[in-house]
């Protein structure tokens, strides 16, 4: 597979080629029509990228034919804007709306009372509640996410390529004193640059890139965040965090570093890391199953005597978002497939010693996987000289 960085938006073809799998996927389970309100799903199917609020955005989807995009009125110009496909607009005057004017008076138009009708698990009381029909509670869409398209591994490439450069950056320029705040504005005005120089019409509203870091006394607790006004200190172990999504569509990459040494009580930790990194990467093949690929790179903590240090999963996918399904992680019996992603990223957690993780944006190739995110990673290349 020899796929490029790519930063535009899709053709048609590829938007049909989604919908016709997920169309496919309903007529294989009897399901007339598919009701999908997750933004994220949403934008998979249409590529309009919206915040969500009051005013409902509903997508219809038909067993066969086009899509039907239930939006306020107020929002036609930009859905037209934005969406790719062949999509009928069924407007709603306002939330809220007199009676005959409402987004669920919609509904009652689209599909008769007895039909068989899908819906995703996170859809909101609000509306499961006024589907017509038999509802049915399927995550279609977010399976037929969880293996990527050509275009969808060129796009997460340009994404990943971008953190990388990042990350470069963030490390390079590393040293004691340097803020949370500086960091974030100068690595982040890097990238956004780069984003819209690439590509002068991204959709801001599906774009939002995080570079953050955690110095030692907080690199223990991996999603704290709560002081931007937090600094480099000499030592370690640091945890540095590129993610989010670029236009759309995702990526990840994080390394734990330190700043002249290595204090002796990091050193066990971060090897064991390694191990249960090099396990992951070995086992996140195709036909393995997740949860299996979990629980091994789990075994490799407990060995070394940190079971109790062991706060998540070896890792989660990447795609139109920065964090989805499907998971390596215990209890989550799935199998690997080509085109999947993953952030391989085990980590252990020890207060007063500090946290250890890398995370690597991966793809799983026909016959093994590939990091997109191929930063250095050794303790000696990790252990960063002081500088003024």
């Amino acid at each position: 597979m020899d796929l490029k960085p790519i930063f535009t938006p899709p053709e048609t073809s590829e938007m049909q080629s989604r919908l016709a799998r997920v169309q496919a996927a309903m007529e294989a389970q009897g399901l007339d029509y598919y009701v999908a309100v997750c933004a994220d799903n949403v934008f998979y199917l249409t590529n309009f990228a919206n915040y969500v609020h009051e005013r409902p955005f509903v997508l219809v989807v038909p067993r066969s034919g086009r899509l039907q995009f239930v939006v306020p009125q107020l929002e036609i110009p930009h859905v037209t804007t934005r969406s790719i496909g062949n999509i009928e607009l069924v407007s709603y005057f306002e939330f809220p709306a007199p009676e005959g004017e409402t987004w669920a008076d919609r509904f009652e138009e689209l599909f008769p009372a007895d039909a068989m009708v899908g819906v995703e698990s996170t859809c909101p009381l609000q509306v499961y509640e006024e589907v017509p029909g038999t509802r049915v509670r399927d995550d279609i869409i977010d399976d037929m996410r969880m293996v990527k398209s050509d275009y969808e591994i060129s796009r997460i490439i340009y994404a990943s390529d971008l953190a990388t450069k990042g990350m470069s950056q963030l490390l390079a320029g590393a040293k004691p004193g340097q803020s949370l705040m500086e960091v974030n504005s100068q690595v982040k005005a890097m990238m956004m640059i780069q984003i819209l120089t690439d590509y002068p019409e991204t959709n801001i509203m599906s774009t939002d890139v995080s570079v953050v870091f955690q110095p030692p006394g907080i690199s223990h607790d991996p999603h704290n965040f709560t002081n931007i006004n937090m600094v480099m200190e000499e030592g370690g172990p640091h945890v540095s965090i590129i993610n989010g999504i670029m236009n759309g569509y995702g990526t990840e990459v994080e390394r734990t570093f330190f700043l002249g040494h290595v204090p002796e009580a990091a050193k066990k930790p971060y090897q064991t890391m390694m191990e249960a990194r090099a396990k992951a990467f070995e086992l996140s093949v195709p036909g393995n199953d997740m949860g299996e690929v979990d629980r091994q790179v789990n075994e490799v903590f407990k060995k070394a005597g940190y079971g109790d240090n062991l706060l998540h999963r070896t890792g989660h996918s990447i795609g139109v978002t920065g964090h989805e399904g499907p998971f390596l992680a215990e209890g989550y019996d799935r199998i690997i497939e080509p085109g999947m992603f993953y952030t391989i990223e085990p980590g252990v957690y020890l207060p007063g010693v500090g946290g250890f993780r890398h995370s690597d944006t991966v793809l799983v190739t026909a016959d093994g996987n590939r990091s997109l995110t191929p930063c250095p990673s050794s303790l000696e290349e990790m252990t960063l000289p002081l500088v003024e």
